[in-house]
Order: structure tokens, then C-alpha cells, then sequence
């Protein structure tokens, strides 16, 4: 799965595929489409310049996402380090440069075995390296290739990546806290021996490259070698990102609220406040940080500055098949389109069950027990493996909104044609 955790990870025909190609170095040139930011072409469908930009600070003519039509949700932000610019990663591995912020490539116009979850500039902006949830790595300008997991099997899919400080290697995280170290990253241990309450989501170093944080959904961070713990976020929204700021972190939760620990310093957040998309990263910058929204939304804190965003814009939806029956007649408001899609993934996963009960993973969509206690707000039962196949739909849609923005979304099953 994207983003958070994964519905599912098992069998030989799983969500998560080894990727053949993540050792590739892509740094072929892209034509780009000029929205007042660099683009890769495919990522974009339609363009119109902006009128706004998404924060009140903002310049008439900075350019903003009203009229872009994006193939991808955006997934999260890296920051040049002067902090006057960023670049936004997509789904499907599109990039949108602004500001100071240069445009070095993308796997945009690349077909991927699994989408790209996170991405991280290099330290002196001259690249960033994007990472997909089968720990595929990719790299642009200066940055540069050490090693991946896209070859191999993986209890749980990669959410987060982080660099170290003189971008000599890098770290990537799985969901279940699993770290692997690449370069001169060093491994320094993982939450995955912890068995968190809930999924990992992010990983932040410190700023000796000695340690790192782990955060979880649920607020819970994990110190690691020189990493110092401070404390856990509050529960409530749940965690999408951490950033370190010195021997301190900050965390973000979806409806863009920010806690600072360890000296790290507060600037502001936008939790409390009306958001069109949830909040999905974060990064920080000398003296401030920035978060972004599934849409591309910008927010700007501190010394961060703004620079345009892609806020506002929407993300493709394949129209649904002319049909007399749009939703199901259980009345859980599956579309056949959705149920469809999600009848080839159970095909795919489970051979056609829907009752498939686990110790993690339950159901016909293999939903971790997380994920189905997280997303299943409609009162079914609360067991995956009790539900009716378009109960089980129904959340997965509810899933699918909320990491992909899109309901229509479902797994690409990499060949599996078990219709």
C-alpha cells in the first residue's frame, strides 16, 4: 500500500512487488510543462497558470494548483536549504520544482512496480532521491545511488526516507518500524522489535547522522542511537511525518498540527484551521519548516518562505463505466467502478475469499488490523474477515481517499489478471 501501512503483504502476487528496476539511476532529461513551476509532463494533465497562491502571505503571481489536473496525489516535500524553495513529489514519482528549487528529473513518465511514498533532497539542493514503497530508490542530480531494498522481500512496505548529513547514504523505514541503512547511513536499531501500536511513518536523523527518530500514527516516537527521546505527540489526528531540528524533532498530524520536543522550535501550524486536504509531510529549513497537503498545499513557517504550490489542484479519476446502478444495493455507497477494482485485488490476493482471517491481516483485501480499526468508521464489524465484501470496499475506499486522494484508487496488481 502507499503512504501509511499497507492493506496487505503477502503472497507471491502481493501490493508490494520487487521492483526490477531500483537500482536504475534515472537522470534523463524531462521535457516539462510550465505551470510557473517545473513539472514532469505526465504528471500533469491539464495546467492553468494560478491566481493565488495557498497561504495569505502569498504573491498574486505566484502560481498555485487551481486548473492542474494531477495523474498522482502528492505525496511530500523536500526543501532546498536556504529555504527559499522546495520541490513536491507525486505518487507516481512526478516532481514540481519552486522557488530556488531546480528540476533534475523524475521517474513521472517511468512505469513503477510500486508508487513512490516519500522523497529527500540532497544537503546542498543539487538533487533528491525519491523512494517507493518497495524500498525502490531513485535518484536525480548530485544525489546519489547506494543501495535498495527493491529486490527484495519486505514484512511491510517503505514509508519515509532520510538522508545523512553530508548525503553520503541514506536511511529508508517500513511501516512496521523496520530500518535499512544504505551508504554511510548506520544502522542504529528499529521499532520493529518494539511491535508499535500502530504503523511507522516517518524516520528523522540527527544531526551528526548518529541516531534517528521514528514516529508512529498514534504520536510515538522512538530514539535511536544519539537520537535523545523527548516525548510523544497527543493522541488524536494521526502522525504523518517528523522532521529534526537539532538534538529536538517536530512532528506533524494530518489536520496540520506541529509538537516540537527537545528544543526543537515552534512557528506555528495550521491545526484547528479548515484544510481542503490532509497534511502528508513535512520538511524543515533553517529557521522554519513547511508542510504540505495531499493537493500540494503549501504551508510555510518561520524562515520558511513561500514560493507557489500546487494547492487547489485535483487529482485524475477514470470515469466510472456508464452503468444504471451507480452505488450498491447494500447501501454502503460502493460504485461498481470501485468494486470492480477492488473485486481484482481480492482475485489477486486471496483467490476470490473474502473471509480470510490472520494474526495480522484480515479479509479479502488483507487488511491489517490497524488499518481496518483506523478507517472503519461506518460501524461494521470489527473484524475485516466479518464484513461483507462491500463493507470491506467501502473501507478500502475510505483508505484510498484518505493516503491517495482518490477514492477510485485501488493497488496496481503488476500483472495479476485474476479477474
Amino acid at each position: 500500500m502507499l503512504s501509511s501501512t499497507p492493506i496487505r503483504r503477502a503472497h507471491v502476487r502481493s501490493l508490494i512487488t520487487p521492483k526490477v528496476h531500483a537500482h536504475s539511476r534515472l537522470k534523463q532529461t524531462r521535457n516539462t510543462t510550465k505551470v510557473g513551476v517545473a513539472a514532469t509532463a505526465v504528471s500533469v494533465l491539464t495546467a492553468v497558470a494560478g491566481l493565488n497562491g495557498h497561504v495569505g502571505a502569498a504573491s498574486a503571481a505566484l502560481p498555485s494548483g487551481a486548473g492542474v489536473v494531477l495523474n498522482a496525489p502528492i505525496v511530500d516535500v523536500a526543501s532546498t536549504p536556504d529555504g527559499h524553495g522546495y520541490w513536491e513529489g507525486a505518487s507516481d514519482g512526478g516532481i514540481f520544482s519552486f522557488g530556488d528549487a531546480q528540476f533534475y528529473g523524475s521517474t513521472g513518465a517511468i512505469h513503477l512496480n510500486q508508487p513512490i511514498v516519500a522523497m529527500k533532497s540532497t544537503p546542498d539542493g543539487g538533487g533528491y532521491w525519491e523512494v517507493a514503497s518497495d524500498g525502490g530508490i531513485f535518484s536525480f542530480g548530485d544525489a546519489q545511488f547506494y543501495g535498495s531494498t527493491g529486490a527484495i522481500h519486505l514484512n511491510q512496505p517503505i514509508v519515509s526516507m532520510e538522508s545523512t548529513p553530508d548525503g553520503g547514504g541514506y536511511w529508508i523505514v517500513a511501516s512496521d518500524g523496520g530500518v535499512f541503512a544504505f551508504g554511510d547511513a548506520k544502522f542504529q536499531g528499529s521499532a520493529s522489535a518494539m511491535a508499535p501500536n500502530s504503523p511507522v511513518v516517518g524516520l528523522a536523523s540527527t544531526s551528526d547522522g548518529l541516531g534517528y527518530w521514528e514516529t508512529a500514527t498514534d504520536g510515538s516516537v522512538f530514539a535511536f542511537g544519539d537520537a535523545k527521546f523527548a516525548g510523544n505527540a497527543p493522541n488524536g489526528q494521526p502522525v504523518v511525518g517528523i522532521s529534526a531540528k537539532g538534538t529536538g524533532y517536530r512532528t506533524v498530524a494530518s489536520d496540520g498540527g506541529i509538537f516540537t520536543f527537545g528544543g526543537a522550535e515552534f512557528y506555528g501550524s495550521m491545526g484547528g484551521q479548515h484544510l481542503n486536504k490532509p497534511i502528508i509531510g513535512m520538511a524543515s529549513t533553517t529557521g522554519g519548516y513547511l508542510t504540505v497537503a495531499s493537493d500540494g498545499g503549501i504551508f510555510n513557517f518561520g524562515g520558511a518562505g513561500f514560493y507557489g504550490s500546487l494547492g487547489g489542484s485535483t487529482v485524475y479519476s477514470p470515469p466510472a463505466p456508464a452503468t444504471s446502478h451507480a452505488t450498491a444495493s447494500t447501501g454502503d455507497g460502493v460504485t461498481d467502478y470501485q468494486r470492480s477494482a477492488w473485486d481484482k485485488v481480492n482475485m489477486c490476493e486471496e483467490g476470490g475469499a473474502w473471509n480470510v482471517e490472520g494474526s495480522q491481516y484480515s479479509g479479502g483485501l488483507g487488511f491489517s488490523h490497524a488499518n481496518w480499526n483506523q478507517f472503519n468508521s461506518f460501524g461494521y464489524p470489527a473484524d475485516a474477515a466479518g464484513a461483507t465484501p462491500d463493507q470491506q470496499i467501502r473501507v478500502a475506499v475510505a483508505f484510498a481517499t484518505h493516503y491517495w486522494g482518490n477514492p477510485n484508487a485501488a493497488p496496481d496488481q503488476n500483472g495479476c489478471s485474476g479477474y
